[in-house]
């Protein structure tokens, strides 16, 4: 199957640069102090992605989700999730220049490339 999306990186590279991210895969969680469930993660992975605006389309779809919060979407190779309560995935998270960024909603999944909507987590890396 081909890659569409690789067949037009560098035309989008030259608008819009690939970024350095790290990404941590869901691993489900640990039982912490008063029964509250902690995150795991896989080890943290090194990635280039292409963080982009939304468009007005994935800002109607946004508002129809009733979430609120400051939102992108990332194009990225491979396949990331959000939260799946019912298969109990999802949950990864994109650290991208100290900012951490939550995958919402998978908008786009192919079999090698998708694209995700994120939003910008209020907790920074390190502070605690």
């Amino acid at each position: 199957m081909m890659n569409l999306h690789n067949l037009t990186r560098s035309a989008i590279r030259a608008v819009n640069p690939d970024i350095a991210a790290i990404v941590r895969r869901s691993d489900g969680w640990t039982v912490g102090e008063g029964r509250t469930r902690i995150p795991k993660y896989l080890p943290d992975e090194h990635i280039v992605i292409q963080l982009q605006p939304l468009s007005k389309g994935d800002l109607q779809h946004v508002d129809g989700l009733n979430i609120h919060g400051i939102f992108k979407s990332i194009h990225v190779n491979g396949n990331f999730w959000s939260v799946n309560r019912k298969q109990q995935t999802g949950g990864d998270l994109f650290l991208i220049e100290g900012d951490t960024w939550l995958v919402i909603e998978p908008l786009e999944l192919w079999p090698d490339w998708c694209r995700l909507l994120v939003c910008l987590q209020t907790d920074r890396e390190g502070d605690e």
